[in-house]
């Protein structure tokens, strides 16, 4: 009965996202609902890859299943990670039949936020950035990016 009533509760204050730090000025947010698993792997785990876009970090497998990992910043044309970075934050989104993982600088953790506080990114971010996005959500000191996993995923550029 307690557990319901906390539930109950979250429910109240918001769909639940994983935040994702780009960089120092740039935060994701990831619906759970897409999130398969979150992830800090040494950057000897992934196998490069020649011949592929730069945003293509490599392949992982995590628990005998193969995926490509993507960092997430280059690919939306934000900023890219270090390329010494000895450790990279993952988080594997899937959809149906596709997974991949999202590389990114760091994962934040878990936040909410009602709908009503989604607004259009239409005005806000750079037309470049709004066919991978569901919304944004301005904060006083913090703009976050809502992702649109499916559309990451159905991207036509990670048809390989």
């Amino acid at each position: 009965m307690i557990e319901t009533q906390s539930l109950s509760k979250q429910k109240a204050v918001g769909d639940p996202y994983l935040q994702l730090q780009i960089d120092s000025q740039t935060q994701i947010l990831l619906p759970m609902v897409m999130t398969k698993e979150v992830l800090n792997i040494p950057s000897s785990r992934l196998t490069v890859m020649p011949n592929m876009p730069p945003f293509f970090l490599g392949l992982l497998n995590q628990r005998s299943r193969i995926f490509w990992a993507v960092d997430l910043g280059h690919f939306l044309n934000l900023s890219s990670l270090k390329l010494d970075c000895p450790h990279y934050s993952i988080a594997i989104i899937h959809s149906r039949k596709k997974a991949l993982a999202l590389a990114v600088e760091k994962v934040m953790g878990v936040t909410r936020f009602p709908q009503e506080k989604i607004e259009s990114p239409f005005s806000t971010v750079e037309a470049g950035l709004i066919p991978y996005l569901q919304g944004c959500i301005p904060q006083e000191r913090q703009l976050f990016l809502i992702l649109d996993p499916e559309a990451i995923l159905e991207a036509a550029i990670l048809n390989i």
